[in-house]
């Protein structure tokens, strides 16, 4: 299957297994799993979701401080 990853005006298309979880394909590209949230189609999607098929993931930046 093919992911495509959106991610601070970054675009990567990835060839991966289905059955993936969003989680191992941030470890992939090496991005930590609690410094963004996951968008497709406008929906946050959790971590540990899996993909069976081609699939657009939007990568938002969360933030944090006090």
């Amino acid at each position: 299957m093919q992911v495509t990853v959106v991610h601070e005006g970054d675009s990567k298309l990835l060839d991966c297994e289905e059955g993936l979880t969003i989680r191992e394909i941030l470890d992939m590209i090496e991005i930590h799993p609690s410094t963004v949230l996951a968008v497709h189609d406008g929906v946050i999607v959790p971590h540990d979701s899996q993909l069976n098929g081609d699939v657009t993931l939007e990568l938002i930046t969360v933030s944090s401080g006090g």
